[in-house]
């Protein structure tokens, strides 16, 4: 069966994934060389959807959720219609998938020794600061949603009420920013990670509780997300 994977960064001609070896589909994908032609479906789903009245943009990812962050960071950079003010908030417990470097742009909100960044957002003049339980050097000691509350924190009423937050990563990690968002009464769109045998709706097997108008439902993550509003998500105990 096809393996979901996120678009980290697309042009006309090509896309790139991030994607991490963990059994044999991606290890045959792993295994590929420039020339080889491989079947791909998509893109798929429901993409975040930023309001352009909520421009400061906190933007945060875990894991191999880090990918659609990237994505999402970049187009709101190209993006000339809307002043949009996008930061990055990056986590880890294994070595992160590129090398962190110092970071030039300003975080006034933390103490100057927490500054790794990924060199990629830093070139795009993405301010991106990294968070990781692992003791990686420059690295806030604790979660992303610990980070993303000192950020929060510093922020007067009419900055708050110009966020919005936006998130990929583990559900665990997902549920926890769904709840600092609604602690700060900020908008939180999620990109939930989840298995996708069939990827166009059909087997349901990706189907997760939402609540709606009309009441609870299951909506299915491959074409009515991956993207859903996190006070929407029934994350269960």
């Amino acid at each position: 069966m096809r393996r979901p994977l996120s678009i980290m960064r697309a042009t006309d001609d090509w896309i790139e994934v991030l994607y991490k070896v963990v059994g044999e589909g991606l290890r045959l994908l792993a295994n590929k060389h420039p020339g080889d032609t491989i079947n791909v479906l998509g893109p798929i789903g429901q993409p975040f959807r930023p309001s352009a009245v909520r421009p400061n943009t906190l933007l945060i990812g875990g894991g191999v959720g880090i990918p659609p962050i990237v994505y999402l960071a970049d187009a709101l950079r190209k993006d000339a219609t809307v002043r949009w003010a996008p930061r990055a908030i990056l986590g880890s417990e294994i070595p992160f998938p590129f090398n962190p470097e110092p970071s030039a742009l300003p975080a006034a909100w933390l103490d100057d020794d927490i500054n790794s960044t990924m060199p990629l957002l830093e070139s795009w003049g993405v301010p991106a600061r990294l968070a990781s339980l692992s003791g990686f050097p420059g690295c806030y000691r604790g979660f992303v949603t610990d980070l993303g509350e000192r950020w929060l924190q510093s922020l007067d009423d009419a900055a708050l009420a110009a966020t919005e937050i936006f998130a990929c990563g583990p559900t665990p990690m997902l549920k926890a920013v769904a709840a600092l968002a609604a602690r700060y009464e900020v908008p939180c769109q999620v990109s939930l990670e989840e298995f996708m045998a069939c990827a166009v709706g059909g087997c349901a097997g990706c189907a997760v509780e939402v609540t709606t108008p009309e009441g609870p439902a299951m909506q299915r993550v491959c074409v009515d997300g991956p993207v859903f509003d996190a006070a929407t998500v029934v994350w269960g105990s």
